[in-house]
């Protein structure tokens, strides 16, 4: 199928709300049919989330009040790449975990990048696995953050997902992401499963999947 018979063409966009933390956009558009449209959608800079192992292999977590949601949410720490001065993700995601938890990690790798709810807003989120995370200051957060701090075995976060306990998609993602790609590492007799030694490209061409 070719999908450019899908496209709709931006024929004219602007901001129609304005708060702090996202816009509101009005797209006015063309659809493939010849006929126009409009289509609100959340303006939102991208995003960053950790998970964050420290050297004896827990995860540091982040319980917060979620106020949309109205109730204490766990998840990983995780925060907004500002536009004007974010030019280096990696370098966003170990601010974000300072400031949110007081740790520091010893290294960042990147995990995956998703679109989280592309049919509501243009954000974009770059998760990392963070390695050898340990406590070397004061949590600096935001006027609105309310954030309590603590630490968890993997295996416990993971069931926590499963059962449906812990909800944020944040963490979902990057918690199964993360065990996904492990579980087939430990199916392929690879060892050090905390590690993220594994790159992933690594671990599908040893099962003989090619991409391109």
């Amino acid at each position: 199928m070719d999908t450019e018979d899908l496209e709709w063409e931006t024929v004219d966009t602007e901001i129609d709300y304005s708060c702090p933390g996202f816009d509101i956009r009005l797209d006015s558009v063309q659809f493939p049919d010849g006929s126009d449209g409009e289509y609100h959608y959340v303006d939102k800079p991208g995003a960053v989330v950790i998970l964050p192992f420290t050297p004896q292999g827990h995860v540091v977590v982040i319980d917060e009040w979620r106020q949309a949601v109205d109730h204490v949410n766990r998840g990983l720490p995780a925060g907004t790449i500002e536009t004007d001065t974010d030019g280096d993700v990696e370098a966003t995601a170990a601010r974000e975990l300072r400031e949110e938890t007081g740790y520091v990690a010893g290294s960042f790798e990147h995990l995956t990048t998703v679109e989280p709810s592309n049919g509501v807003t243009n954000s974009v989120h770059h998760h990392f696995v963070a390695t050898d995370c340990e406590p070397a200051a004061s949590q600096n957060l935001d006027h609105n953050e309310d954030i309590q701090v603590a630490t968890t075995e993997f295996d416990d976060l993971l069931a926590g997902i499963l059962d449906g306990d812990i909800t944020d998609a944040r963490t979902a993602v990057s918690v199964m992401q993360y065990a996904m790609a492990h579980s087939v590492a430990e199916w392929l007799g690879v060892t050090g499963l905390r590690e993220p030694a594994l790159d992933h490209a690594q671990v599908w061409n040893m099962m003989g999947v090619s991409f391109g």
